[in-house]
């Protein structure tokens, strides 16, 4: 069976996508990868207007489904819900809120008691949240949306993540998942680094 254009990729860092969630898909009019990036891209749009519109508690695991809703609601009806089902990377399906709720914990307790820079604070979180990988996709944008809001609350300026859209930004993209893997490896230094690049 060949695969559909739309979602094959060769990128490994990318999410693949189960059949089942592949149906879910809302516009009938995408049937190309560029296209399903616009509309995903202007629903993204959407969330952080949603989103900076009024104070809300970043750290709380409804908002965060919300946040993730908003993004992607327009595009894919799996939207805000929490995946079911294994992933390349993240953790196994059953411990996601349990995750989830840890890393808002942790990041409460950073803050509260600056237990690191607000950049890092924010950057850990971002980190913390795509290395879960709660989502069925779109959790490397949903996390940095994530970050930039946080840091934004801890009173800095968004982060510009290399300058480019990551979803099909050859380099850029490599140096982020780069950074994100030392990350993994309790290195912080190059993803910090790589978020106001």
């Amino acid at each position: 069976m060949e695969e559909d254009p739309l979602f094959q990729d060769d990128d490994e860092a990318n999410t693949p996508l189960t059949a089942e969630e592949r149906e879910q898909l809302i516009p009938s009019y995408i049937t190309l990868r560029h296209e399903l990036n616009e509309a995903e891209q202007v629903n993204i749009g959407e969330g952080l207007r949603w989103a900076t519109s009024r104070k809300r508690d970043l750290l709380d695991q409804e908002f965060l489904s919300e946040l993730h809703r908003r993004m992607f609601g327009d595009v894919w009806h799996w939207a805000g819900q929490y995946r079911t089902t294994p992933r390349n990377i993240g953790v196994d399906a059953y411990r996601i809120a349990m995750d989830v709720r840890q890393v808002a914990d942790d990041v409460r307790y950073w803050v509260e008691h600056e237990a690191f820079p607000p950049d890092e604070i924010a950057v850990r979180f971002s980190h913390r949240l795509v290395a879960i990988h709660p989502f069925p996709n779109g959790n490397g944008r949903f996390s940095r949306l994530a970050g930039d809001l946080l840091g934004r609350q801890l009173g800095r300026p968004p982060f510009s993540w290399g300058r480019a859209n990551l979803v099909d930004a050859g380099k850029t993209r490599a140096h982020y998942v780069a950074a994100l893997r030392a990350a993994d490896n309790h290195d912080i230094g190059p993803l910090l680094e790589f978020a106001r690049s």
